[in-house]
């Protein structure tokens, strides 16, 4: 799989495409589409399904040194409001955040990020691993392990400092009822 399939098929997905256009226009910093979204649309046009078919949500990850409250609420609502006519769950975090609330809810560390890529570098699975952007030109792909467990539909665990082989196993088991055609690599203790 290039680059230009898995942007293609992944903007096939017509609320990745808006997301998109609302990233562009409102210049939110360093954000992106990034996760699940992406990867299971590319799955979802690689086996046929409805373009939709299992996603929960899409999540957008943006980096803003103001870590308060008010000011990540007021991206997510200016995001929303462009987004009203959508009928999605979608999901903005600031990244630059997340260390102030992951432990307590998790139960995991999670030390700060200086970028939204440094947390696509932390999701439990690799094919997960994956962020997408507009750029002046087109767009921008972040995939640091690369495209081939997304082509060759691998879930596979991603041992981080914020990793659970729970949480994984949980992941991992949904999508395989939602997707049979996935290998999942078993998660080490």
């Amino acid at each position: 799989m290039t680059k230009d399939d898995f942007i293609a098929a992944a903007l096939r997905n017509p609320v990745n495409t808006a997301i998109m256009r609302v990233l562009r226009e409102t210049a939110v910093p360093d954000a992106w589409v990034v996760a699940g979204c992406l990867t299971q649309s590319v799955w979802n046009v690689r086996t046929g399904r409805p373009i939709d078919h299992g996603i929960n949500d899409y999540d957008i990850f943006y980096f803003d040194p103001d870590t308060s409250w008010d000011a990540e609420d007021a991206v997510i609502r200016r995001i929303a409001s462009y987004l009203h006519d959508i009928e999605a769950k979608v999901e903005v975090r600031n990244q630059a955040r997340v260390h102030l609330w992951y432990p307590t809810k998790h139960g995991r560390p999670y030390p700060a990020v200086s970028r939204s890529t440094d947390g696509i570098d932390r999701f439990l699975t690799v094919n997960t691993q994956v962020g997408l952007r507009p750029v002046t030109d087109g767009y921008e792909l972040y995939a640091p392990k690369g495209l081939a467990d997304i082509a060759q539909m691998i879930v596979r665990p991603n041992y981080t400092a914020n990793f659970s082989a729970t949480n994984y196993t949980a992941k991992a088991d949904r999508w395989k009822a939602l997707w049979p055609e996935i290998t999942v690599i078993a998660a080490a203790d």
